[in-house]
C-alpha cells in the first residue's frame, strides 16, 4: 500500500490533517503522522519506508533523502521550498512540489498586521500615525504581493510594485503603480513589503545602500526569508539612521543586537508564522495531499519545482 507522511515539526491545523487524510485514504493510501519532533533522527526514522511526504518548513536535506528509500513526491505545503535538497531530489527521481497561493491570504494579512502594530508602537499608549494616505512597495508581485496591495488599498495607501517578471499591464490591472526599478520603489515607499525568493542572485540583495534610499521614517516589513536580508548592512543603516525600522515573521541572526540597541524600531514574530492559520494550513495542506494523489496515479507534476 502507497504510505504518505505528513511531517511537520509546527504541526497543522486539525482541521488540515483530517482533510489531508481525506483525501490521502480517499485514494486507497495509507496516511502516518509526524508531528512536534525535535529530534532529526525521529525523522529519518519515520521516512524510511515513504512513497510520499508532506512537509512544512521542515528540512528535506540530502541525509533526509536518501534515508527515503521508497520516496517519489515530496511537498512542501506553502511558497517556499529552499528547504528542500533539489538536487538530492532529482538525482533519486523523486519530484518536489510546493503549494503557491495556498498561504497568500495568510502572509498578507501578517504583513498588515505587524505594521499596524509598529505605526501604533506596539499599542504601548503612546499617539502612533495612520497607513491611510502612505506608499507601499511592494517588491515581488506574486501571489502574496497581490494580496498585500488589495489589503494595502483598504487601508487608503497607495500601493507600487517592482516585479521584472510580471508584465506591467497585469500589475497595473489591479490597480498598481509599477516602478522602472527596484531603486525607485525604496526611494518613493514609505513601507517596502519584501517577497522575493532566497537564491543565489538574491541572498543579502537587500543592503545597505538600498535601504537607505527610502524616505525617512521608512519600513521594511520582511515576510520572505531571513537569507535576502544583508545583516550587517541592516545593522549599520539602523544605527545611522534613527527613523528607520525593521518588521519580520523571520528574525535576524543579528536579533539580540537590535533588541538592545533600537527598541521600538523593530518587531519579529517568535517563529515564522505567515502561514499560521487554520485556513493556510487547511488549503496548502489538501493541496499538497491532492498534487501527491495526481502524481503518482495520473503523473500529474503541475507545480514541480526541480
Amino acid at each position: 500500500m502507497t504510505k504518505v507522511l505528513i511531517a511537520t515539526e509546527k504541526p497543522f491545523a486539525p482541521a488540515a490533517v483530517n482533510g489531508i487524510r481525506e483525501v490521502v485514504e480517499g485514494a486507497g493510501y495509507e496516511l502516518a503522522l509526524l508531528e512536534s519532533y525535535t529530534d532529526k533522527a525521529d525523522l529519518l526514522a519515520a521516512v524510511a519506508d515513504v512513497d510520499a511526504m508532506i512537509i512544512r518548513s521542515d528540512k528535506a536535506t540530502r541525509e533526509v533523502v536518501e534515508a527515503a528509500k521508497n520516496l517519489k513526491v515530496i511537498v512542501r505545503a506553502g511558497a517556499g521550498y529552499d528547504n528542500i535538497d533539489l538536487e538530492a531530489c532529482t538525482e533519486k527521481g523523486i519530484v518536489a512540489m510546493n503549494t503557491p497561493g495556498q498561504n497568500s491570504n495568510a502572509v498578507a494579512e501578517l504583513v498588515l498586521g505587524m505594521m499596524v502594530f509598529l505605526a501604533r508602537n506596539g499599542y504601548n499608549g503612546k499617539a502612533g500615525v495612520e497607513l491611510r494616505g502612505k506608499k507601499i512597495g511592494i517588491h515581488a508581485y506574486g501571489n502574496v504581493g497581490r494580496y498585500v496591495g488589495e489589503i494595502a488599498k483598504g487601508f487608503g495607501m497607495e500601493v507600487l510594485a517592482f516585479d521584472p517578471f510580471v508584465a506591467k499591464e497585469a500589475i497595473e490591472a489591479d490597480g498598481v503603480k509599477v516602478v522602472e526599478s527596484v531603486e525607485e520603489l525604496y526611494s518613493t515607499c514609505n513601507y517596502i513589503s519584501l517577497h522575493i525568493p532566497a537564491n543565489d542572485k538574491t541572498k543579502k540583495s537587500i543592503n545597505y545602500d538600498l535601504l537607505n534610499k527610502m524616505p525617512e521614517g521608512g519600513i521594511l516589513v520582511n515576510t520572505a526569508r531571513k537569507e535576502v536580508i544583508d545583516e550587517e548592512g541592516l545593522m549599520k543603516l539602523m544605527e545611522d539612521r534613527k527613523d528607520f525600522a525593521y518588521i519580520s515573521d523571520i528574525a535576524p541572526d543579528c536579533k539580540d543586537e537590535i533588541a538592545a540597541k533600537f527598541d521600538g524600531r523593530f518587531f519579529f514574530t517568535p517563529k515564522k508564522m505567515g502561514a499560521q492559520t487554520a485556513e493556510a494550513n487547511i488549503n496548502a495542506g489538501i493541496a499538497g495531499a491532492n498534487q501527491i494523489v495526481n502524481c503518482i496515479e495520473k503523473g500529474d507534476t503541475t507545480f514541480k519545482v526541480n
